[in-house]
């Protein structure tokens, strides 16, 4: 098990997530809903992006649900499927 520094975490916090692929081929649950949520928000040309803190807030998320939440969004840019641009 990794420990994480808390300004990665906060940094990750400040961060936009952009959609970049409509695929949940091979995903989780969690992934799934990610993809999900960012895809509506397309969906009548909206924006395609969304920031990490606004989809806490929106999915009600804390403690260890936090935790595996941020490593979802990671596992998805890892995979091409969302970009996450720093602030």
């Amino acid at each position: 098990m990794t420990r994480r520094r808390s300004g990665e975490t906060q940094r990750l916090g400040r961060a936009i997530v952009v959609l970049l692929r409509n695929t949940t081929w091979r995903c989780g649950k969690l992934e799934r809903v990610i993809v999900k949520h960012l895809h509506r928000r397309t969906e009548g040309f909206g924006k395609s992006e969304t920031s990490v803190m606004d989809m806490l807030h929106s999915f009600k998320l804390n403690g260890k649900k936090k935790n595996e939440f941020l490593d979802a969004i990671k596992r998805l840019e890892r995979r091409n499927i969302v970009r996450i641009l720093n602030l």
